[in-house]
């Protein structure tokens, strides 16, 4: 018998404590007059059917009756979905970015086996990663036995110019292996990949487009296979098409064609041009392959000595290539919209307490006339359900609609697409974070409002002080200090960036406009048609009204992958390891004066030619690094062949404004023996109004070479502006997040301080019939929300210093600590509760005395 009273309890406990005893009673005769079997088969059945039918029953009175008081207070209903909206929408995108590019597997094959092999030469500042040279890659290859498939691709991004397809378009390419697609297991959607015949030298042109590129240009993918396009004026046959959404080793390339290991590649183990990808064989851990090539790294070492002093090998996950600024970038967003979920959350558990409060006397009422305390806990916490239910949904939505905009964020360098793709796992995110945001924040309420009702609610009209108000203040508190931390967060990146801002590149920005023509290979392999080309397109150019200066280099300060190369006074011996570098820049003449760059000695002219003595310019930290307090001038230096120094110009910003910049080394674009890559192509034109030029520009460039595409069209402030623009997003993203905290705080102070004068409108009333001034009352209600204040912004402190050391890596040139922006997080936060109190307390002192005391 006890065994059937315990599967009672598969029913509600309001609905056992009515029938339980006639059930039990009904089973004892059945079992008395049928026997055992059938009285049990009887019972399960009755349990089987019934149990539910009751559960859902209940669940649908609970339903209309929710329904129900949320239309009767449309107020409530609307800003408690709100709020719930807010908190799981934010976090919900989020999470989106996160699982995307943190979590999600690559939309490789096999992407727990990819790795990414790099070199790593161990300095004084510690290991740094590097780029393979071609041989050292082919000694990789060949010796290696921890990988299935290895292939190489060119790291630096390559532009080519498109034409024959309407106007000629500057597109993004790489150079790759077959064994890369072989790794990464993919295949075309039309066509075929490279195959390992396709990497040897001398074979025919060929390329792969990618999905987007072959519906442009020939409006399938089917079609465009067997087609050829002209890339560089050469003529390459279209192999296949990749699948739509492919991206590899960057979502920018549209195009990719065979890496080839020619004689002239070979030639140097210090052309560091290459990544390698590999494809881990079954059973062999990221550990055994980093042992295998600590082996071959080794070796090599002993080989070449001199260029591989130091050198070793590295294995990483493909996943783990991302850069640790990104990496933290991710994490400081999603902790800074689980931050907002939880103030959102603390919000919502604020009004469920005092909607509890203003129904005491209902479910004190409900009690007394015999209701279940289990059967109110049911009602509540349908409501909070409901409520969550509603927010979460909306909050889905949100972040269905935010995650395109999230783009912006995801790094550059992973393989994936631009866009987070909301699916099943968002989705899974947003229905826990829902359910969980129901029942912690919403059980509490539901118990307390049972429990606290009691004979008492009926005697006062009022709702009188209870712990809930404790409760609601400390959750206030939590607001508060959840803020703080969001806004310190925001001011250090406010900060990072006016310091990243004020930082002097060094040469002029107002006043420039920049474009790319790069020149292709083999049309303006000889020197002679390249010096025609800028010779005519700077004439037309300078001649153009408004123009001061006009000239060409090879990329422009910002390109991130400019190259570089050791420079050695004569007669040096050492490693090259231990030699300053400075990054190459080919020029010709007027490019210092076209950008302000200060120079001691003389710019390149036209005396500077392939004929005459090799000379240089370098930067002055490089001429400090070789001769300290001695003047460069006229000095011998190897760089890429003997050359004289005839001038050194100011220490310019390159590839970032951020960090310590490089030292840089000039060369005349006329005494270039580099490979195309270092081509002079970017052209800087100093004007008054550069954008209004564009057109006339243009039109020169195509006089000149109507086959040649222009693109990279911009302003140097623009280019220059760009390298905040990371900065500006992180900001944006966490500065909403504040702005939306900081309301959200608002909010919840204004709501307990009102709901405090209300239920203590009688005691107000006593107050100011003893003599109580309005002054004092409105002092007393503002000290109440003040003390919240000071509470929270003591409690966020610590919190805010331990997050912004988690995030110290995006704070270029700001301590974590830094007290001003504490302090003004402070000031805010005080600002908020301020206003948050003020209109409360305005009411609470116009109580008139005589009408508070009659209504109690």
């Amino acid at each position: 018998m006890w065994f059937y009273r315990l599967l009672l309890h598969l029913y509600p406990a309001w609905f056992r404590a009515e029938y339980a005893e006639e059930m039990s009673s009904v089973f004892v005769s059945r079992t008395a007059r049928d026997g055992w079997a059938v009285a049990w088969f009887g019972a399960f059945q009755d349990l089987l059917i019934t149990a539910p039918l009751v559960h859902l029953d209940a669940l649908g009175q609970d339903l209309r009756w929710t329904a129900r008081v949320l239309r009767q207070s449309p107020g409530f209903t609307a800003t408690a979905v709100l709020v719930i909206a807010l908190g799981t929408g934010a976090s919900t995108a989020a999470f989106t970015l996160l699982d995307y590019v943190l979590v999600r597997p690559l939309p490789f094959a096999n992407p727990s086996r990819l790795v990414q092999v790099n070199e790593l030469v161990h300095t004084q500042q510690g290991p740094a990663r590097n780029l393979a040279s071609p041989p050292n890659f082919v000694d990789w290859l060949t010796t290696s036995k921890s990988f299935a498939f290895m292939g190489a691709y060119i790291a630096a991004p390559i532009s080519v110019n498109l034409s024959g397809h309407n106007d000629p378009q500057r597109l993004e390419t790489t150079l790759i292996q077959a064994n890369v697609f072989r790794a990464l297991g993919v295949t075309a959607t039309a066509g075929r990949t490279f195959s390992v015949d396709d990497d040897a030298v001398g074979g025919p042109n060929i390329a792969i487009l990618s999905h987007g590129l072959a519906l442009a240009l020939f409006g399938s993918a089917p079609a465009a296979v067997g087609k050829t396009v002209d890339l560089d004026n050469v003529a390459h046959a279209i192999v296949g098409v990749m699948p739509p959404g492919f991206a590899f080793p960057r979502r920018d390339v549209a195009i990719w064609r065979p890496l080839r290991f020619t004689p002239g590649l070979m030639g140097s183990r210090n052309n560091h041009i290459l990544y390698g990808l590999a494809l881990l064989r079954p059973g062999v851990s990221i550990r055994e392959a980093q042992a295998d090539m600590d082996v071959i790294g080794s070796n090599l070492q002993k080989s070449y000595p001199k260029e591989n002093a130091q050198t070793g090998i590295e294995v990483l996950p493909l996943r783990d290539v991302l850069a640790p600024g990104s990496r933290t970038l991710i994490y400081a967003v999603f902790a800074a919209a689980l931050c907002l979920l939880l103030i959102a959350c603390t919000n919502l558990a604020n009004l469920l307490f005092a909607r509890a409060l203003t129904r005491r006397s209902e479910i004190a009422v409900r009690i007394a006339i015999g209701a279940a305390r289990e059967r109110l806990i049911r009602l509540f916490l349908t409501e909070s359900f409901a409520l969550t239910i509603l927010g979460g949904t909306v909050g889905f939505l949100m972040a269905i609609a935010i995650a395109p905009s999230m783009a912006v964020l995801v790094p550059t360098g992973l393989p994936l697409g631009a866009t987070p793709e909301v699916d099943w796992r968002v989705f899974s995110f947003a229905a826990a974070i829902t359910l969980a945001t129901s029942m912690v924040f919403g059980v509490g309420p539901a118990f307390r409002s049972s429990r606290d009702a009691d004979i008492n609610a009926l005697r006062s009209r009022g709702s009188g002080a209870t712990g809930m108000d404790r409760i609601r203040a400390a959750l206030v508190v939590v607001e508060i200090t959840g803020t703080v931390v969001l806004l310190v967060a925001a001011g250090l990146l406010l900060k990072a960036l006016w310091h990243v801002q004020a930082i002097d590149p060094g040469f002029h920005t107002e006043g420039v406009l920049t474009l790319r023509t790069a020149l292709p290979s083999p049309k303006f392999d000889p020197p002679e048609v390249r010096s025609e080309f800028y010779t005519r397109v700077l004439q037309g150019t300078r001649a153009l009204p408004g123009v001061s200066s006009a000239a060409y280099i090879s990329y422009h300060p910002m390109e991130q992958f400019s190259g570089r190369t050791a420079v050695a006074p004569p007669g040096y011996t050492g490693a090259l390891q231990n030699l300053p570098r400075g990054v190459r820049h080919f020029v010709t003449p007027g490019f210092f004066e076209a950008l302000g760059i200060p120079l001691r000695g003389r710019d390149f002219n036209e005396t500077d030619s392939r004929t005459s003595p090799p000379v240089v310019i370098v930067s002055e930290s490089l001429a400090r690094q070789l001769w300290p307090g001695q003047d460069a001038i006229g000095r011998i230096v190897q760089a890429d062949g003997t050359r004289t120094i005839v001038g050194v110009a100011k220490q310019i910003a390159v590839r970032s404004l951020e960090g310590a910049t490089d030292s840089q080394i000039y060369y005349p674009a006329e005494q270039m023996t580099m490979p195309s890559y270092y081509w002079p192509k970017d052209l800087m034109i100093h004007t008054g109004d550069p954008m209004a030029l564009a057109s006339a520009v243009r039109q020169i460039i195509r006089e000149v070479d109507p086959q040649q595409a222009v693109s990279d069209l911009k302003t140097l402030e623009d280019l220059v502006g760009a390298q905040t623009a990371p900065r500006r997003t992180q900001l944006g993203v966490l500065g909403a997040f504040a702005a939306m905290a900081f309301f959200l705080a608002a909010v919840g102070i204004y709501g307990l301080l009102s709901f405090d004068v209300a239920s203590r409108t009688q005691e107000v009333g006593v107050r100011m019939a003893l003599g109580a001034m309005p002054g004092d009352i409105l002092t007393m209600f503002l000290q109440r929300g003040l003390k919240l204040g000071v509470a929270g912004v003591v409690v966020a402190g610590p919190v805010a210093y331990a997050a912004a050391r988690s995030m110290s890596s995006l704070l270029f040139g700001v301590q974590p600590s830094d007290p001003m922006v504490y302090a003004t997080a402070a000031a805010l936060a005080t600002a908020m509760t301020v206003a948050g109190s003020l209109w409360p307390s305005l009411r609470a002192a116009r109580v008139d005395p005589a009408t508070s005391v009659r209504s109690g």
